[in-house]
């Protein structure tokens, strides 16, 4: 059995005239990445390894992931590949996970993952918001084999938030 955690990264800032790989993290951002973070820990496995993209705002999201994990540095790995935004290099990634690891996250961007939640999984996801987690589980002990999964857990930061706090956009 493998399973797979998809996260979108947090909410990122446009503020300044940074090259995207730059672009850092929103206050909400921050919040929602330690809300889901804290949920999560609650509500899944602890994962074996997590994978980022190397955009600052995917590795940032990451770090909350990490602690809120407890992940050692050895198994929070920083993959360029992730810098994806159609899904095609996510996919490559997943096919060629080591089988040692059988509960990984990808921290990354959109469009890629919600096309990869949707390619794996078996329900539809419109669009994967902004520190949106997606859990799907493969009956397979090879990743190379994970072509179709169950959608076991979806979590989205605006269904945690309070709401007084819940944002327009």
């Amino acid at each position: 059995m493998k399973n797979l955690y998809l996260i979108r990264h947090a909410k990122s800032s446009w503020k300044l005239p940074l090259d995207d790989h730059k672009r850092p993290l929103k206050k909400r951002g921050i919040s929602d990445a330690i809300l889901v973070s804290e949920h999560l820990k609650n509500l899944v496995p602890k994962p074996d390894v997590l994978l980022t993209s190397d955009a600052k705002r995917a590795s940032s999201t990451a770090i909350y992931f990490k602690k809120a994990f407890d992940i050692k540095s050895d198994f929070f790995l920083i993959n360029k590949s992730l810098y994806d935004f159609q899904g095609k290099n996510v996919l490559s990634v997943i096919k060629g996970l080591n089988n040692f690891f059988d509960i990984v996250v990808i921290v990354g961007h959109n469009h890629a993952l919600t096309s990869v939640a949707n390619i794996l999984g078996d329900i539809a996801i419109n669009d994967l918001p902004t520190c949106g987690f997606v859990n799907i589980e493969f009956a397979t002990d090879n990743w190379r084999f994970a072509n179709y999964g169950q959608t076991k857990n979806i979590v989205f930061p605006r269904d945690l938030r309070p709401k007084k706090q819940r944002y327009v956009n």
